[in-house]
């Protein structure tokens, strides 16, 4: 749980910065990569990240205006990857104008259960962390080159 904004921030930025790289290496040839025949895509993964942000900004009031259809991955790669780093942008803006440390530990409404916004914004940081980690091992079978996130990949030795 996040008690203090700069906590969160520095930790958003380097966890975007990581995820910035997975994305950048997607192509368009291979957006449909999935382990197995109807499972998530490299695409529908990529643009799941652009787009989840705003899902865990209102739980804790923040107001993320989606000026792009979340349901229809895009077919280019860089359209994936150019709204991602624009959303990475927008959470930063909105946390940094609308949240206080105080804001942090206090208690939101979660789908029927309180839990303080700091604790949503870790879910929102774990959850870009585990769906990055999916498409490390998409980008692998697909023949793309996984780029170093959490230290050097076997490519990049």
């Amino acid at each position: 749980m996040y008690r203090r904004v700069t906590d969160f921030l520095n930790e958003w930025s380097q966890s975007a910065d990581g995820t910035a790289k997975v994305i950048n290496n997607l192509t368009d040839e291979k957006l449909d990569q999935s382990i197995v025949e109807n499972h998530s895509t490299l695409g529908w993964l990529g643009w799941h990240l652009v787009n989840s942000p705003a899902f865990f900004g209102k739980l804790v009031g923040l107001d993320i205006d989606l000026s792009h259809d979340p349901d229809q991955v895009p077919e280019k790669a860089k359209d994936i990857a150019e709204a991602y780093n624009k959303m990475v942008q927008i959470v930063k803006d909105q946390v940094e104008q609308q949240l206080t440390d105080e804001a942090l530990n206090e208690q939101v409404d979660s789908f029927g259960t309180p839990i303080p916004r700091g604790a949503i914004l870790r879910k929102m940081v774990d959850h870009q962390t585990h769906h990055r980690g999916q498409m490390t091992v998409l980008l692998r079978q697909a023949g793309l080159t996984v780029p170093g996130v959490m230290g050097p990949t076997k490519e990049e030795q």
